[in-house]
């Protein structure tokens, strides 16, 4: 189109006729809405940026809570747990025995006073004392100071109730004789044929967990079952309640005067905004006469029956908002200056810009039918990515394409008229390749294709499939060989990656799970060698004595003692290596005994049961020990979470083994609810899980290893309640 039909209306009688005014009023009123429209769409993706710039920094504030709640977490569990272990181990020592077994012998008495005083001094604790069946202290470690705990009676206090009842007891409180709070922790003391007869209970303050908070900028506070707020950074929030508490709640407390004088608990001066798909929860408040506005997350931590809850401040929301807008006026600015001068730029050189359209138009045209030749040729040849080699009935190199050159890194003039041996065979394959070159002259190459290994002229290789076929020429002669060349090396490294991920995986799943053992792992550890501590306390005590008999007993105890621990680390240590021996030949009674040793103090801690119901004489099954070990650590790890709802007298995990049909069947039965039929289909599916905080792969790379064994693993409901999970293997051949 030339230019003078752009720039200029359609010729006509315009000497008599006012027909350009109203085109170019058109035109500026379309120009006029245009720019209207762009104001319009800048103001709204402006008014977005806002948004997604206070939802990243809401996004940004939860996970630094989260991250800060990570490490409040691991001191609260810290403050918690480091003592657990202090009241069953104390409890063991003959003095406490003695002295409730002589409540009335003040020299018994006065032996586990000095006993409990040297255990609590050395273990870093508040208090540690002796209860017996009736509530009343015997024996303490603060017997000779004016606030001793000896003669009062804490019967009333939960902690004594539930290890009178055989169980370990945790309760947080204020003292009823120092009117001090701390966490106090409680475990039955029992007789030689296991029947109770006192109670130990040590007293630990959360003094340095309070202390820290005081220097955190934002609030954190922590708060019990009831909602009842016992620690906070800020102080006027203490001993207040996040909910409405009921008469029998308020009468609980009473009874068990958890928090000393405090009986009454007010609301706590908030007001919680949630929102759906937020984070976290808004919470107005007012503090030091400020009004102040926060993003909160919670934390529950059912193990020890608290809530936590930390805070941050809300306001820089509102500020990277506000950033955003200010960005964006400033952007639209820019850009609205920009387009303006670019529309004046445009109207200046318009002309110019048709002339060249209309040069290029021409020289286009001219050149277009060369243009398509050249195109159509070099389009065959360099569409294919299969690289193409011909050679003749010497083995001479007469036609290579682009893709077989770039394959090799060699140019077609470097390549054609060359002889075997080629530049590009692998140093290492030589061999291989002079056979497939002279089953290839021979009239009788691979049909189906055989994998060769390329050395590429900047020295990585390069793994081909190749295929050739006769070459025949136009008279219908054998004129030499064409061969297809296909680049393989990215499948293989892909299936070598895969692998890697898979073995990664399975040792991702493999820490997981001993990630889950942990907290049990480490009171296992710490039983032996506090028993250790003890036992090596007695034989002192007893080679002071002289007594033969009973040192060479407490010594014999010890190394006992000594043998467990190296038998856990043991365990732990070849179940969490990546590496393994490979295929071998394995005991079904020793794989599953190795898994149920692994879960032992989880089955303990669980209050559950493990029996092992494997016929003498079963052949050996062939496969990778430790993944093996991993299946059934899984489903044995399974049932017991499933079995969380069961009463513990019917908490039983039973393993069972049969020949059936030439294979082995392993069967691991639960007593649980059994699986619903609503998610049946999606138990093996990867990131489909029903346990709190689980990765949900466990079962997903159970039936991948099982079927890297040709094996099957799959489930049923138990007769009688629970679920069946059945793992069928391919036993040893006989030798």
């Amino acid at each position: 189109m030339p230019p003078s039909s752009i720039s200029h209306p359609v010729p006509g009688p315009t000497q008599t006729t006012p027909a350009p005014s109203p085109a170019r009023q058109r035109r500026r009123h379309r120009t006029v809405a245009a720019w209207v429209a762009a104001c319009a769409l800048a103001l709204l993706l402006i008014g977005l940026a806002g948004q997604w710039a206070a939802n990243r920094e809401a996004n940004f504030q939860a996970d630094s809570i989260r991250r800060a709640m990570e490490v409040h977490v691991l001191g609260l569990r810290d403050a918690a747990g480091k003592y657990s272990y202090l009241p069953f181990t104390a409890g063991l020592h003959p003095d406490v025995l003695a002295a409730l077994a002589k409540p009335n012998d003040a020299a018994a008495k006065q032996r586990a006073n000095l006993y409990i005083e040297r255990v609590n001094r050395q273990a870093g604790s508040d208090v540690l004392y002796l209860i017996d069946l009736q509530g009343l202290t015997l024996a303490a470690s603060n017997w000779a100071t004016p606030q001793s705990f000896v003669g009062e009676s804490y019967a009333n206090r939960p902690y004594f109730i539930d290890a009178r009842a055989g169980r370990n007891g945790l309760f947080y409180g204020v003292g009823q004789t120092t009117g001090e709070p701390g966490l106090f922790i409680s475990s039955p003391v029992r007789g030689e044929g296991g029947e109770i007869r006192g109670v130990v209970t040590v007293k630990v303050s959360l003094r340095q967990v309070q202390e820290t908070w005081n220097f955190v900028r934002d609030p954190i506070l922590l708060s019990d079952a009831r909602g009842v707020v016992f620690l906070s950074s800020v102080p006027a929030w203490m001993y207040r309640a996040s909910r409405p508490l009921e008469a029998s709640e308020l009468e609980g407390m009473r009874r068990d005067q958890q928090y000393g004088t405090h009986t009454s608990f007010a609301a706590l001066p908030w007001k919680v905004e949630r929102e759906e798909g937020e984070p976290g929860y808004l919470v107005r408040t007012s503090i030091g006469g400020r009004p102040r506005q926060y993003l909160a997350v919670d934390e529950r931590l059912p193990d020890l029956g608290w809530t936590l809850t930390v805070m941050t401040d809300h306001a820089e929301v509102a500020n990277a908002r506000e950033r955003a807008w200010m960005l964006g006026l400033l952007c639209a600015v820019v850009l609205l200056l920009a387009g303006l001068y670019w529309q004046l730029r445009e109207r200046r050189f318009a002309e110019q810009r048709d002339a060249r359209r209309v040069l290029e138009l021409r020289v286009r045209e001219r050149t277009h039918e060369l243009d398509e030749a050249h195109a159509f040729r070099k389009a065959m040849e360099d569409s294919l990515l299969v690289g193409m080699r011909a050679r003749d009935l010497e083995g001479r190199i007469i036609y290579v394409n682009p893709a077989f050159c770039e394959m090799t890194g060699y140019g077609a003039d470097e390549l054609l008229g060359k002889l075997p041996p080629y530049p590009y065979w692998h140093p290492n394959d030589v061999t291989q390749h002079w056979r497939h070159y002279d089953a290839m002259m021979s009239g009788q190459p691979v049909r189906s294709g055989f994998e060769s290994r390329l050395r590429h002229r900047d020295g990585h290789e390069v793994i081909t499939m190749v295929y050739t076929a006769a070459l025949i020429d136009a008279d219908g002669k054998h004129s030499g060989w064409m061969s297809s060349v296909v680049d393989i090396t990215e499948q293989k490294r892909a299936e070598l990656r895969q692998r890697q991920n898979d073995e990664q995986l399975q040792h991702a799943q493999r820490l997981a799970s001993l990630g889950e053992m942990a907290s049990t792992l480490a009171h296992e550890l710490n039983q032996p060698l506090m028993a250790l501590s003890n036992f090596a306390s007695a034989a002192k005590a007893f080679a002071e004595q002289g007594n033969q008999r009973l040192l060479v007993s407490s010594l014999d105890e010890a190394v006992t003692q000594a043998q467990r621990s190296a038998e856990i680390v043991r365990r732990i240590r070849g179940f969490v290596r990546q590496r393994t021996v490979g295929t071998e030949d394995c005991s079904v009674a020793a794989l599953a005994g190795n898994a149920i040793a692994l879960l032992q103090g989880e089955i303990r801690m669980r209050q559950a049961r493990a029996e092992l119901r494997i016929p003498a004489g079963l052949p050996e099954v062939r496969g990778d020990r430790v993944l093996l070990e991993q299946v059934l650590l899984n489903l044995l790890s399974n049932s017991l979470h499933a079995m969380q709802a069961v009463p513990p007298e019917q908490r039983l995990v039973e393993i069972e083994a049969e020949l059936k049909e030439g294979r082995m069947h392993i069967h691991v039965a639960d007593r649980g609810p059994g699986i619903d039929a609503a998610v049946a289909e999606q138990v093996f599916s990867p990131f489909f899980t029903t346990k709190t905080g689980g990765l949900g792969l466990g079962l997903n790379i159970c039936r991948t290893i099982v079927e890297a064994h040709r094996g099957r693993l799959t489930f049923a409901d138990r007769p009688g309640g629970g679920a069946v999970f059945t793992l069928e293997l391919e036993i040893s051949p006989p030798p």
